[in-house]
């Protein structure tokens, strides 16, 4: 059910009331939602995979937790029958001081995906649309349709960053959803475009940044000064990808209080996972960590780069852990042939129906990829 402030939010904003029971679902659903959650995502592509099958048709990572993490978690699972309040509330203090914003300018979640609805209930309506880039990460389109709301795709540029420009000048947008670096191609917006359009952008819509992947970028450029000048931003953040805790469930806002404030009108958010908090706080604390993996990533990947170059196979210059490659066929023939093989890439996007998108594996997966990959394209 929602709560009597969140209906009278949406009734404000022009939603009708024969929606309510599709928000109460998107909220209430969490891993058995069928719509467009990360998790949800991620079990679109759930496979009877046979054992010893790559699996890179998610964006996961296979390092998994760290050693402090792994360690956090042994420790804290005997105290699984209490609460444990401040487990959460140390994530928040160690996430705050690490971005320089005062505590009340973060707040905790299991995962990003519920604030990521969150911003979209919050701010969009059907006369304040959604705006995205083309392809991009589907969830917050999901939760926009739910309430009304018109999406509009704006393609990526020549270089496949965000078209800032053209995102700007689109009318009545409630929020400008930028996935960076993207998903599914895995590319970056300078933080030259991003503070562009932060600054461009038409007054009351809010700007929201989903900056999942950036810590896998070899030269991330976070955006935290955004949220300490006090503009109308809401950023994303997630332990599921280089932390490696994508089965742990932790993630974060970086936003103004009286933003959070507005999501806080759509969150059934209850006791954190201690597990999760617990692994959250020992990754943030853990030194070396995001360089080290940050290499493992980026080294793997370019050498799966030089291959596919090698081959004369056109991909996207990700700087993740996720690519996209032309493969000149469809790209559901591509990946069921790909199966065959024992070897699970991921989804398509229908914009780009001869693209693939693959995630970066271990070095002995993607050695397996090369080759089935060479194999189904007879390259």
């Amino acid at each position: 059910m929602l709560t009597t402030i969140a209906e009278e939010s949406l009734l404000a904003r022009g939603v009708s009331r024969r929606m309510f029971g599709r928000v109460a679902g998107l909220l209430a659903a969490g891993v058995a939602s069928p719509l467009g959650t990360e998790l949800a995502l991620a079990q679109a592509s759930k496979i009877e995979a046979p054992p010893g099958a790559v699996m890179i048709n998610a964006n996961e990572n296979p390092m998994g937790p760290c050693k402090e993490a792994l360690e956090a978690l042994h420790a804290i699972v005997g105290s699984g029958g209490r609460y444990l309040f401040r487990e959460g509330d140390k994530v928040q203090r160690i996430l705050a001081e690490q971005e320089g914003l005062p505590t009340d300018h973060v707040r905790i979640y299991p995962g990003s995906s519920a604030p990521l609805h969150q911003t979209v209930l919050a701010f969009c309506s059907p006369s304040k649309g959604l705006v995205m880039g083309e392809p991009g990460y589907e969830a917050a389109a999901s939760a926009a349709v739910i309430i009304g709301a018109p999406v509009t795709r704006v393609p990526l540029t020549k270089t496949f960053a965000h078209d800032v420009r053209a995102m700007a000048a689109v009318k009545d947008a409630g929020v400008i959803y930028v996935t960076n670096p993207n998903n599914p191609t895995g590319t970056a917006t300078p933080k030259a475009d991003i503070e562009w359009l932060a600054a461009n952008k038409p007054a009351g819509t809010i700007l929201m940044l989903d900056e999942a992947y950036m810590h896998i970028a070899p030269n991330p450029e976070f955006q935290p000064a955004l949220v300490a000048a006090d503009r109308e931003v809401v950023i994303l953040r997630t332990f599921s990808k280089i932390y490696g805790m994508a089965g742990l469930r932790a993630g974060a806002v970086l936003a103004r209080p009286d933003l959070i404030k507005q999501l806080d009108r759509f969150s059934n958010n209850g006791m954190l996972p201690i597990t999760g908090m617990a692994a959250a706080s020992a990754s943030l604390e853990a030194k070396g960590l995001l360089e080290e993996r940050r290499k493992m990533i980026g080294d793997i990947r370019n050498d799966v780069f030089a291959w596919l170059d090698k081959k004369s196979l056109k991909h996207t210059p990700a700087v993740t852990n996720c690519f996209m490659v032309e493969t000149g066929r469809p790209a559901r023939d591509v990946i069921t042939a790909m199966q065959r093989e024992n070897v699970y890439i991921g989804r398509p996007w229908p914009v780009w129906p001869t693209h693939v998108r693959v995630t970066v594996g271990t070095r002995d997966e993607m050695e397996k990829f090369k080759v089935a990959f060479g194999k189904v394209l007879g390259v």
